[in-house]
């Protein structure tokens, strides 16, 4: 592998740029917002996968570069500051094609990046050991939250590669680490054993499989559950149509060094039995909030479900229907390789007690395009607002663009924020560009936010949809090759990628400070270090932080 001695991303130059006004096809408004790139290269254990081969070799796990794609992300600020924790997909070497990963952590003091790193505990180099578990060839789905005394925690999915069948088992299982450095150094929690243990069942086998979890952390100061630890996750039994899925959730109430018994918390009397994309949420009072999607067995439109916990998890609610969406019947947008993500994503505030916020994306089969959606309860999730969509766009007649992936968060004093990747903005002629994509509609991304303001009565937008990344970027890139691979990440974790299996990550980050909202998100405009096969930089998928001051709003 050739690398140059400086790389381009490792210079977090912050980047001070007004969204531009615009008419048709563009944003109304402007606000100030800095972007600064979170990702640089750092290194760890990982996995080099065997020529001719899509999986790696058990025993083969070294030290190499995490110098690749980062993507999909989350974001959480320590309570009272601004210094944030980030986690992303940090690919390993020169294997994006091969979806092999491990989430890292992002460090953000004083609302600038000043590192990053692999997360501990998990790869054979910071276990030592070869033996899987506990090392693991992968680990998956960021997510993050703090406690009151600067904890940060996140629920880990390490798995093992399972395109084929015949290696690498068991699958994957389901464990809790935090840190109390900003996310430099991680330790398991729950005594080091899992929350959901591992099984000897292959992804592609019925059987045992666990995916998309979450965490939530009681950091409301004085109340009777503060610090308590909320982890929740599905788990897959592998069956016809994803029939019997369940939503598992786990709590600590000593900081994360134990847990209770996970117990089941979607009953099919109440939600379908596919029911997946869970979040966990505490309100200003420490209620506990589950939201998940339920999707029918037979396909159709799903629904989003609420349910209330006051005692601590100990029992909900029953679950109250929000809405109803309609998902994109392929794996992917139109026009470009990537997969599409997850449908909702949910916030609660901790000013109001009982304020609940829930964006999702809706596919208009009518006109073949993406929206985002917003709707708000102001009773504990029992009544819903009619969900009203958040993009303002106004397309060219005949020319739909998609607004997708959106995200929710809320801060103190009433703010509330949503964010959602943009393809309203046609493809620049700029070097990070494709020079096959330029000009291309529908196609490039930018990221959008719309800021709400809840008073007491619920949330109120603040007029206009505003640009927050200075430069547009092409989901197509990077196009280039290293070693003779692909260095395009592909879910399908093959060379080259089909149609449907590209990754941006399913969702990214969001956070609400008493200062400012940030944003942590996919961009390819920024070079990297590592020259292609072809000549030039890669231009791989970087981690960049948007942020924006809230008094530029009006929040």
């Amino acid at each position: 592998m050739r690398l140059r001695a400086a790389l381009a991303v490792a210079s977090l130059t912050v980047l001070s740029w007004p969204t531009p006004v615009s008419a048709a096809g563009g944003w109304f408004s402007t606000v100030s917002f800095t972007n600064q790139v979170a990702s640089s290269p750092t290194s760890g254990g990982g996995y080099p996968v065997p020529a001719g081969s899509r999986v790696p070799d058990a025993g083969t796990c070294g030290p190499g570069p995490f110098n690749a794609n980062h993507s999909e992300s989350w974001l959480a600020v320590k309570p009272g500051t601004e210094n944030l924790v980030g986690s992303s997909k940090f690919f390993f070497d020169k294997f994006s094609t091969f979806y092999m990963f491990y989430l890292g952590a992002h460090q953000i003091v004083n609302g600038t990046p000043t590192g990053n790193n692999q997360i501990q505990g998990y790869d054979c180099l910071s276990t030592g050991t070869q033996d899987m578990p506990p090392s693991w060839t992968d680990t998956t789905d960021p997510n993050l939250d703090f406690d009151t005394k600067g904890r940060v925690y996140q629920t880990m999915l390490p798995f093992n590669a399972f395109w084929d069948a015949s290696r690498l088992h068991p699958d994957g299982e389901i464990d809790v680490s935090f840190s109390d450095d900003l996310g430099k150094t991680w330790v398991r929690g729950n005594g080091g054993q899992p929350l959901e243990p591992p099984n000897s069942a292959s992804a592609r086998q019925a059987g045992h499989v666990e995916d998309k979890q979450w965490i939530a952390v009681n950091h409301i100061v004085g109340n009777v559950n503060q610090d308590h630890v909320y982890a929740a996750w599905a788990v897959f039994n592998g069956s016809s149509n994803g029939a019997g899925t369940k939503v598992r959730l786990a709590v600590s109430r000593d900081r994360g060094l134990t847990f209770g018994k996970a117990v089941t918390i979607s009953p099919p009397s109440q939600v379908s039995a596919a029911a997946t994309f869970v979040y966990p949420e505490i309100d200003a009072v420490g209620d506990l909030y589950i939201a998940l999607v339920s999707f029918p067995p037979n396909g159709g439109p799903s629904t989003i479900f609420v349910a209330r916990s006051s005692d601590d998890a100990q029992t909900f609610t029953p679950f109250v229907a929000v809405a109803t969406l309609s998902t994109i019947p392929t794996a992917g947008l139109p026009n470009t390789r990537f997969r599409d993500g997850i449908a909702e994503s949910f916030a609660v505030s901790p000013t109001w007690p009982g304020h609940l916020y829930l964006t999702y994306e809706d596919w208009d089969t009518t006109l073949g395009q993406m929206d985002v959606k917003f709707t708000q309860s102001t009773d504990a999730g029992l009544t819903w607002s009619t969900p009203a969509k958040v993009n303002d766009n106004v397309d060219t007649p005949g020319v739909p663009t998609d607004q997708f992936q959106p995200t929710v968060a809320s801060g103190p004093g009433g703010a509330v924020a949503v964010a959602f990747y943009d393809r309203r903005q046609a493809c620049p002629n700029d070097p990070s560009v494709l020079a096959a994509d330029v000009g291309k509609t529908n196609f490039c991304i930018d990221v959008s936010l719309q800021a709400y303001k809840d008073s007491g009565g619920g949330a109120v937008a603040v007029p206009s949809n505003r640009r927050i990344t200075q430069f547009t970027w092409d989901p197509e890139q990077p196009g280039q090759h290293l070693g003779g691979l692909s260095q395009y990440p592909c879910a399908g974790a093959r060379d080259p990628c089909p149609s449907g299996r590209g990754f941006i990550g399913d969702y990214f980050g969001l956070a609400v400070s008493a200062t400012n909202i940030y944003g942590l998100f996919v961009s390819t405009h920024y070079p990297s270090g590592v020259t292609a096969d072809e000549g030039g930089p890669i231009y791989y998928q970087q981690q960049v932080l948007a942020t924006v001051p809230r008094s530029a709003l009006g929040l």
